[in-house]
């Protein structure tokens, strides 16, 4: 019952002394705010930094046939694997459940089109791609449409051209779609333009691509075997090496792979962007948390100064209290009780700005959709009774070490 009793005087203290009570909590508010709203833009930030590096291929592996080692080792001549082929690759996109998959194959990067009278550079990437090869890679189609099912499935004599392409062939704006080019023996009907995506490097620029589809790169292949890789999109790239794994691991099933034996294929993951993510996003956490820290430092101070006062400025009723039979015990529960009360009440409302001003940010300045960080939130109710506890308790123990006769005199 007597810590009950400190907290009814506690709470009592604190509304007979609103306008200091209010100044106090503000204070903490101002802090919490600082490290909840900092720490919630970032994770509004990261999320915007996902989808873009997933159309960037951060959340992308490809599985591809394995590459010869030149010359020999130890005396023993390095192992030839057969290749890929389109049959292995479909039954793999066909059991794979784990991700988004994409089987294509690039023809040739020396192609030269014509339209009409217009004829390009020999330097046009000739790709074949499934239905999926566009989302799959985060490629955007700027005018018409991508491949249907049924194109894909009976290798239409479609093409979806790069805009450098369209620059090449199609002069004064006229729009290419439903138009007519030729390309390694055949005629095409172009039904999509890519958006310009800018230079790669090299010939194989995605604006100097032509994209049909794989069963029509494999006749345009003219009996000529085709490097067949398939391309995995996984939502979560948090998720990537449960998904290589898998994929080993059914790839080896498909391709009767023997236990123990190294896998006949490679498994290529963009490792580079991945870890580039990851140290952004903890960069990011670490500046905003120490700014947060040292904003919340600056808050605790400000309390700790506020209890100080307030003791000075109460001393003749602590005496009171000690000389009607209260111990130090009981006083510093009391001036502790007022200090946690506070905090939590200034905890509690700068969580809300903090999340109210993380999420503005992380919407003026990104993509990101509303964030609410459960973790900075319990994070934050905790460190505000932290900061409570360690700023009230010099106050509440200069308070119970008062002399009640002294006090009494105090004026």
């Amino acid at each position: 019952m007597d810590i009950i009793e400190n907290v009814k005087e506690g709470i009592n203290s604190i509304k007979a002394n609103k306008l200091r009570t209010i100044l106090t909590a503000a204070i903490i508010a101002i802090g919490i705010t600082s490290l909840v709203g900092i720490l919630t833009a970032i994770e509004g930030i990261q999320s915007s930094i996902n989808d873009s590096f997933s159309n960037l291929g951060a959340n992308t592996f490809d599985i591809e046939s394995k590459r010869a080692n030149r010359g020999s080792r130890d005396g023993k001549t390095a192992k030839v694997f057969p290749p890929l082929t389109y049959d292995n690759l479909l039954r793999f996109k066909e059991k794979f459940t784990a991700g988004q998959v994409s089987i294509n194959a690039a023809v040739t990067w020396t192609a030269e089109v014509t339209y009409a009278s217009q004829k390009s550079n020999p330097n046009i990437r000739v790709q074949g791609g499934d239905y999926d090869y566009l989302v799959v890679d985060g490629y955007d189609i700027s005018e018409g449409r991508s491949f249907s099912q049924a194109e894909v499935t009976n290798g239409a004599m479609v093409v979806i051209i790069g805009s450098e392409v369209k620059k090449s062939l199609f002069a004064n704006d006229e729009n290419p779609i439903g138009k007519e080019i030729k390309f390694l023996g055949g005629k095409f009907k172009v039904i999509g333009m890519l958006g310009t995506q800018g230079g790669s490097g090299g010939d194989d620029s995605i604006d100097r691509m032509c994209l049909v589809p794989t069963l029509t790169a494999r006749k345009l292949a003219a009996g000529r075997r085709l490097n067949y890789e398939v391309t995995v999109a996984v939502n979560d790239p948090e998720k990537m090496d449960a998904a290589t794994g898998l994929a080993t691991g059914l790839m080896r099933a498909i391709r009767r792979d023997p236990v123990k034996s190294e896998s006949s294929f490679e498994v290529k993951v963009n490792q580079s962007l991945a870890e580039r993510l990851g140290e952004i996003t903890g960069y990011l956490r670490i500046g905003g948390f120490t700014i947060g820290f040292i904003t919340l430092l600056g808050a605790s101070i400000g309390l700790m100064n506020i209890m100080l006062v307030s003791v000075t400025e109460r001393t003749r009723e602590i005496g009171v209290r000690k000389a009607l039979g209260a111990t130090p015990l009981k006083i510093r529960q009391q001036f502790l009780i007022e200090a946690l009360v506070i905090c939590q009440m200034g905890g509690l409302g700068g969580i809300v700005l903090g999340i109210a001003i993380g999420n503005l940010t992380s919407g003026l300045i990104s993509d990101g959709g509303f964030v609410i960080p459960w973790v900075w939130i319990i994070f934050g109710v905790v460190v505000g009774m932290i900061v409570g506890l360690i700023s009230g308790y010099l106050p509440a123990y200069k308070a119970s070490k008062l002399d009640p006769i002294d006090s009494l005199r105090f004026e």
